[in-house]
């Protein structure tokens, strides 16, 4: 896209209260050297992609040196920290949102904010094809297959990397015959995940990523709380979703009530109930996470059913994300005029 990067994403995978405490002079650093690239040159726009504990902050200080500013991706400050969106009203030109109901959220607040789909919606079939998947991915086609997806960051596979798999091993000792996939996000995170899995004995084939792929052609998926969820729910795969964070921030959390939803995982925000099992800090064992897979393979009536919501959430969600996204860019910066550069 004739993109120059100046920093690496992988600097900003920090999540937490707490844990971010130890990066904070390099996440300063890296602002105040973000601030100068978009000064000198002076850019037209700002356009902040997630990653809100930065971006924002990115966007006040070049607001306040009279760039206008758009944020792609809303922060769920409808589930935690809501105060935040006065900040966002002086902040942000425009708002574009993922997630039907967040448009809603912010009216009346002095924001504007559109709802413009989710680009997973877009790129993920209606209608995936399993037999197709497990081909690619050189399975079986016949047997039942289970997708373990531990996370993606160091913190979230060392904090449930060893739960998910003594829960894999669980399912097994009740269900001989099961086979298991892990996509490994990155190569440190196959290495983490390494000696949890040659520990347990369990039979786990490990791929280099190609986590959708996985999910297409399992059965049912252990995943980790966050876009993972979404993206199994547009495969059209009954999951388990777990999560756990720090225990100081876990604590925080709940000492002041600081989250205000009934659900974290994605399909039970987006269906406005629990359709999906939510298994939460010191609730993630090996046995809840074996029991709560194992409910989905013995229930084939309630997994067409969770499917058959799920398709009706994606269809919610497909709305040509991306160029309703880029469209918001191009009215910000006036249109292009004729022969006008796109750079």
């Amino acid at each position: 896209a004739g993109c120059e990067s100046w920093a690496d994403i992988e600097q900003l995978s920090v999540m937490g209260v707490f844990e971010v405490l130890p990066h904070l002079p390099r996440l300063r650093r890296l602002k105040r050297s973000q601030v100068a690239h978009a000064l000198e040159p002076r850019a037209d726009l700002f356009v902040g992609v997630d990653f809100p504990g930065f971006n924002l902050r990115l966007a006040a200080t070049l607001k306040a040196h009279g760039l206008p500013t758009l944020h792609y991706v809303s922060p769920q400050v409808w589930a935690w920290r809501s105060g935040r969106v006065r900040g966002m009203a002086k902040t942000l030109d425009r708002l574009l949102c993922l997630l039907p109901f967040e448009p809603a959220f912010y009216a009346g607040r002095g924001l504007t904010a559109e709802f413009v789909g989710h680009p997973l919606a877009d790129e993920i079939a209606l209608e995936p094809d399993r037999g197709a998947a497990r081909l690619a991915l050189g399975l079986a086609v016949e047997g039942t297959l289970v997708a373990l997806l531990p996370g993606s960051r160091a913190s979230e596979i060392e904090r449930l990397g060893a739960d998910f798999i003594a829960g894999a091993g669980w399912l097994a000792r009740q269900r001989p015959g099961l086979c298991f996939v892990l996509p490994a996000a990155s190569p440190a995170a196959r290495a983490a995940l390494a000696p949890l899995i040659a520990a347990s004995g369990l039979d786990v084939r490990v791929l280099d990523g190609r986590a959708r792929e996985a999910l297409i052609a399992c059965d049912v998926a252990l995943v980790a709380s966050g876009t993972a969820t979404l993206e199994a729910l547009l495969c059209k795969r009954p999951m388990v979703v777990a999560y756990r964070l720090g225990a100081a921030t876990a604590w925080l959390l709940r000492r002041f009530r600081l989250v205000r939803t009934d659900h974290f995982a994605q399909p039970n925000l987006l269906a406005g109930r629990r359709i999906v099992p939510e298994i939460f800090q010191e609730e993630v064992t090996a046995e809840r996470l074996g029991r709560e897979l194992l409910d989905w393979l013995d229930d084939p009536a309630r997994v067409a059913a969770v499917v058959d919501e799920f398709r009706g959430i994606h269809a919610s969600l497909r709305r040509g994300s991306a160029a309703r996204a880029a469209e918001a860019v191009i009215a910000m910066l006036g249109g292009p005029g004729p022969g006008a550069p796109c750079g």
